[in-house]
């Protein structure tokens, strides 16, 4: 039997709530062996990032190959690419190593509000590394970003920006809804000729650090298993749910702490104890 692989290229959270560390932490969740590429170290917390420092772009070349050269990769994920020359480097990888499955969450701002992309990164991204994805996942102010454009605040202008990007190399946009508004978060996966909406209540908490790290990484976690980009986006969309209703569980932190990767085993695991 293949053991199912994914890879994260992303930076690294030294509190563990997003990044590299959120990435491992839902392949795990998910039975996926997950291997990983280190693009930049953050100085982070459920707070806020007080640092950040970029690997040189030849040894993210080296990890790239180190990893690929030997492992039977079935899916990518990337987040957090923050210079120019760390992204070129990795569009220069997928193509020798011929990835495909290949989700882009381009990353650019944390949830706590710190940048986490050079401005000059952002041209670079949209040119070398979006036309590589077969999804791309940006949430609301990313794809604004991307675009030049308003924050979409409805359903047919996040279906337009999608389409817009789409256009720009991406086989496919998962456009995400939760900066949005009203009693349901609504995603939007958009393909030339198709439009899936995936909704799911709208969850009351602060502690939703890393939710778009791990969405993505659960999408790259279900193509790395065989499933079909639709199925992987609603499976998805199913486990960053169930992790945000059960991130009040956890006391992480004094801010905006993570979700619950792993509340499909550790409930389990409690109820075991408590019965012994």
């Amino acid at each position: 039997m293949t053991t199912p692989i994914a890879v994260t290229i992303a930076g690294s959270d030294s509190g563990g709530g997003a990044g590299i560390q959120a990435d491992l932490k839902t392949f795990s969740a998910l039975g996926v062996y997950g291997a990983s590429v280190i693009a930049a170290l953050t100085a982070q917390n459920t707070r806020g990032v007080t640092a950040i420092h970029d690997v040189p772009a030849d040894f993210v070349t080296a990890q790239i190959d180190a990893v690929f050269s030997d492992l039977a990769v079935s899916a990518v994920k990337i987040g957090m690419l923050s210079q120019p020359a760390a992204i070129e480097a990795v569009a220069v990888g997928l193509a020798r190593y011929r990835m495909t499955n290949v989700v882009l969450d381009p990353v650019m701002v944390a949830g706590s509000g710190d940048k986490l992309i050079a401005a000059e990164a952002v041209a670079v991204l949209r040119r070398v590394l979006i036309p590589k994805a077969l999804v791309i996942t940006p949430n609301l102010p990313e794809a604004a970003a991307l675009l030049d454009a308003p924050v979409a605040e409805s359903e047919d202008e996040m279906q337009a920006q999608a389409e817009r990007l789409l256009s720009l190399g991406a086989r496919a946009v998962l456009i995400k809804g939760g900066h949005g508004k009203g009693a349901e978060s609504v995603d939007l996966l958009v393909e030339p000729n198709a439009v899936t909406r995936l909704t799911a209540n709208r969850i009351s908490t602060k502690n939703t650090h890393g939710t778009g790290c791990t969405l993505s990484s659960a999408i790259a976690a279900g193509l790395a298993k065989g499933m079909p980009l639709i199925e992987s986006a609603r499976a998805a969309k199913t486990y960053i749910t169930a992790a945000i209703e059960a991130a009040d569980t956890l006391t992480i932190g004094h801010g905006h702490g993570p979700v619950h990767h792993f509340h499909a085993w550790w409930g389990v695991r409690h109820e075991q104890a408590r019965e012994a």
